[in-house]
């Protein structure tokens, strides 16, 4: 199943998506949020849709908004595919690098994005986003992890590279939390759908190739990035995981950094694409 949030910010209405059709879930779930995660809960949207009791929704025209609600945390892997650990100066990581994004970073995929005030190096990332579905703490085995997976997004993790790695004083967050850092969407996408193992990803600035690479290059993949984090921290449903970004970022000094009136784009296979607009 596809989710997506629909309306103003702050304003959202949660969706089923099946096909070009979107169809009300309001009725069944407040929000992408809280009780959604339950198993019992997407079943009982499962069975309502089967019915043909769901109301459909005439989304010409409707913002999307980011298919979930605000999490209680974005967790983010670093350097995660060898290539872009490279292009960054970096050895791959022997173990997984994490740093955290503000929650209130969550945007929806084509909202408009505004450049930091006297930001030099604000870079795209095209990720895998994992949202987790029910309560982790000390997963026993990288096998389980996947059972506490509610589905996936794709993600824009936005970066000032100057206040991530040469103002940072040793930690990445000045650089990862300016508002509208964080697009997903534009749907939530149930495990049944997407093949994690092996996904491809791009990006775009200004209609030019950026990145292309796939889910396959990731050092670490998914299941041992839930279990290994469950195992340091409580993950909470409807949380969310960056998982990392191939090469072809601006840090790579291949590229300039973005500037007003670029314009990004983003694609996952199964996942759906974004498109921003730098202000």
């Amino acid at each position: 199943m596809r989710f997506a949030r629909l309306g103003e910010s702050g304003r959202e209405v949660p969706v089923l998506v099946q096909g070009d059709a979107y169809y009300d879930i309001s009725t069944i779930t407040g929000d992408i949020a809280g009780d959604f995660f339950r198993d019992e809960t997407r079943a009982r949207i499962a069975a309502a849709a089967h019915a043909g009791e769901l109301t459909r929704v005439d989304a010409h025209g409707a913002r999307i908004g980011a298919p979930i609600a605000r999490p209680s945390a974005i967790i983010c892997v670093g350097m995660n595919y060898a290539a872009h650990a490279a292009e960054s100066g970096a050895e791959p990581p022997k173990n997984v690098v994490i740093f955290h994004k503000t929650p209130n970073t969550i945007a929806g995929p084509n909202d408009d994005v505004a450049i930091p005030r006297g930001s030099r190096k604000t870079d795209w990332e095209v990720e895998l986003g994992v949202v987790i579905k029910s309560r982790a703490s000390y997963i026993g085995d990288p096998a389980d992890a996947l059972s506490y997976v509610a589905g996936y997004v794709l993600a824009n993790d936005l970066s000032e590279r100057e206040w991530q790695l040469e103002i940072s004083g040793g930690q990445w967050g000045k650089g990862k939390s300016a508002p509208g850092f964080s697009p997903i969407g534009p749907w939530l996408v149930t495990p049944d759908e997407v093949d994690i193992s092996d996904l491809r990803l791009r990006s775009w600035v200004n209609g030019e190739p950026r990145q292309d690479s796939t889910t396959a290059d990731m050092i670490f993949d998914v299941p041992y990035i839930v279990w290994h984090l469950s195992q340091f921290m409580v993950l909470e449903p409807g949380d969310l995981i960056l998982t990392g970004t191939p090469a072809g970022v601006a840090l790579s000094g291949r590229f300039p950094y973005v500037k007003s009136r670029d314009v990004v784009e983003l694609a996952i296979d199964g996942l759906g694409t974004q498109r921003q607009v730098f202000l």
